[in-house]
């Protein structure tokens, strides 16, 4: 199920943010191009050694590969040509430096109305922060977001990128609304996201919370929503969000065998109010069985749970596997490659096996001939080292 088939994306970015709203347009069946500098590509191709990194492959599925030197002027006129028949152009740098690249929205608009242009940056195209640079950690800092996920003097970062995938998604739904529009008008749009931006969006609830004039602690959220991580005996952990329907509650003092907590803590306000000495009940309840032995309980008794996963097992697990949310690809370079399908359905097709990441150039070629270059332009501007 290709929703977007007969779209046609230039993927001008670099790293994540870009490259990730070009794969989710991909694996809903666009045609994407990603453009890269000759000899090099995206720098996320080296993080590895060679040109084939983890890292660049997580974000490059289904795209086809054009190396071309677009800062020269025969490389911008294959570009140009490129664009006329484009539907979207991407691009993730600091602002001006698309214009200094000659391939600003409004030249590349002039060549063609009806583009959708998205920029995405860090802090916007204006303000005292718009020519900082600036990566996840950056967006995620500036938003607030990392305040309420990280305390204390550790200066390491825990887990992924945030702000760079949350921009991305963003990005991706601009793009989205501005094509449904110009089925309407037959003109583009310019779409413009930031990581500041995007990340405070993200974090619309405590916001709202806090524009109403209520206190937040750094545990606000998980005693509201009764939430908890408890380890079991094996050392082993098991999430639980009780959130605010009693019967949860009752059927977690039941798993438990604990009745006298329906007495000790009888509502949610007294739940929420308590957070951190029932945090601590819960922990000495679970941490006297193993978590196998904790599961079928938390399942009869309709408890909202679920066993901690790491990436590492999260292939294994039964409902993964029913979902079937893991596929492989063979390259004919680089051998298999495996990643998630996309998590969105269409009539119960979620299929994205389409495309393995791209070898860098790997369909230079086949893209210049469909823009009309013959093999003799071909030859020639690869003499140059244009492309």
């Amino acid at each position: 199920m290709k929703v977007l088939d007969g779209t046609r994306v230039l993927d001008l970015g670099r790293f994540i943010t870009a490259p990730y709203a070009a794969m989710l347009l991909a694996e809903l069946g666009a045609d994407v191009v990603k453009v890269e500098r000759p000899g090099a590509g995206d720098p996320f191709r080296a993080f590895k050694g060679g040109l084939y990194a983890p890292h660049f492959r997580a974000f490059n599925r289904n795209k086809r590969s054009l190396a071309l030197d677009y800062a020269k002027p025969a490389g911008r006129e294959v570009l140009e040509r490129l664009v006329k028949d484009a539907d979207v152009v991407l691009v993730n740098v600091r602002p001006g430096a698309e214009e200094k690249a000659d391939i600003g929205p409004a030249r590349l608009q002039a060549l063609n109305p009806r583009l959708v242009y998205c920029s995405i940056t860090g802090f916007g195209a204006s303000g005292p922060y718009a020519s900082r640079p600036a990566y996840d950690t950056v967006g995620q800092a500036a938003s607030g977001w990392l305040s309420m996920f990280h305390q204390g003097s550790d200066a390491r970062i825990p887990g992924p990128a945030v702000a760079d995938l949350v921009s991305g998604l963003f990005a991706c739904m601009g793009i989205l609304g501005a094509l449904v529009e110009r089925a309407k008008t037959g003109r583009g749009r310019r779409v413009e996201v930031s990581m500041l931006e995007a990340m405070a969006a993200f974090a619309t609830e405590p916001l709202s919370r806090i524009f109403a004039g209520e206190p937040l602690s750094y545990y606000s959220r998980g005693a509201e929503s009764q939430s908890y991580i408890v380890t079991c005996k094996d050392g082993r952990r098991i999430a639980l969000h009780l959130s605010t329907p009693i019967k949860f509650w009752r059927g977690l003092a039941a798993a438990c065998g604990r009745g006298d907590l329906l007495e000790k803590y009888p509502d949610h306000a007294s739940r929420v109010e308590h957070y951190g000495e029932l945090a601590r009940e819960l922990s000495k309840a679970f941490g006297a069985r193993n978590r196998d032995e904790w599961l079928p309980l938390l399942e009869r008794n309709d408890v909202p749970f679920a066993p901690e996963r790491t990436l590492l097992d999260l292939a294994d697990d039964p409902q993964v596997k029913s979902l079937e949310m893991f596929y492989a690809l063979q390259h004919g370079r680089f051998g298999p490659v495996t990643a998630l399908h996309r998590p969105i359905r269409y009539d119960g097709d979620k299929r994205s096996d389409f495309l393995p990441p791209p070898a860098l150039g790997e369909h230079t070629d086949a893209v210049l001939r469909e823009a009309g270059l013959s093999d003799s332009d071909i030859a020639g501007l690869r003499a140059t080292g244009i492309i």
